[in-house]
């Protein structure tokens, strides 16, 4: 059984969300890095997303691609997202995704990019900008290296949605609104229709994401969902005040309980 299956299954008989922060690999170095997936995890992580960093994150707001551009110039490479896979699974079993942009996946081949998220102890990969079209392919060669393909949806099209969440497996990342990441403290009057429409389809849990800020926020919209995931609002004080970071991620998990 993959490890996010396991997760999920066990939050579920305890009544609790999933916490997913978000990180950048290599901010501001890969050391440190690693450090802070075993601290969010200490902190009530239940999955961690690693994103790889790239110059176009198209998906991500001014937070994050300042948190790339950091890690950029410091020489991040793609093969360090999987030095700190191992190296996190020598002491721990917390859930591992990557998040990368399908042209980091392609250019270092596609078989040879799975085969290593695969042996590095990663459970799952989103791949924000995957075409519809070459979705299926891609997710039978993840399912062949034991990962799951964490579908991304935003609140457009039932048929859309539907063509997206069809076959998949772990969960569903449901973006809260069109758009890039980044901290909000509102959302759209239709937030639960959407979410249920996503469960309904899917059978899989479903997590929200875009826009997770605060404890206030995960209180407000924890009943329509199985987890949240966070991402700027994690690497902002990651940047800012490492404690704070981990501080605000265990209010987080108080409010997840």
């Amino acid at each position: 059984m993959n490890r996010i299956d396991t997760i999920f299954e066990n939050l579920k008989k305890e009544d609790k969300k999933a916490l997913i922060p978000f990180i950048s690999c290599g901010t501001p170095n890969l050391e440190e890095t690693i450090d802070n997936v075993f601290e969010l995890e200490k902190s009530g992580a239940d999955i961690i997303e690693v994103g790889v960093p790239f110059s176009d994150p198209l998906a991500d707001g001014e937070v994050i691609q300042n948190a790339y551009v950091k890690a950029l110039k410091n020489g991040t490479k793609v093969k360090d997202v999987f030095t700190l896979g191992k190296k996190v699974r020598e002491k721990s079993e917390v859930g591992l995704i990557i998040m990368v942009y399908y042209n980091l996946v392609y250019s270092r081949g596609v078989d040879t990019f799975l085969k290593e998220a695969s042996e590095a102890g990663y459970d799952g990969i989103i791949v924000p900008d995957i075409p519809l079209e070459e979705r299926e392919e891609l997710q039978d060669k993840c399912e062949k290296e034991g990962l799951y393909l964490i579908p991304l949806v935003a609140p457009t099209s039932k048929e859309r949605i539907w063509k997206i969440v069809e076959g998949t497996k772990g969960f569903v990342y449901c973006v809260s609104s069109t758009g890039t990441t980044g901290e909000r403290s509102s959302f759209r009057a239709d937030l639960k229709e959407y979410l249920d429409l996503v469960k309904e389809k899917s059978g899989i849990p479903i997590c929200l994401g875009f826009g997770i800020s605060s404890k206030e926020v995960v209180a407000q919209v924890k009943e329509y969902c199985d987890g949240v995931i966070v991402g700027s609002a994690v690497v902002r004080r990651l940047d800012e005040n490492r404690e704070k970071a981990f501080e605000f991620v265990k209010d987080l998990k108080e409010e997840c309980e």
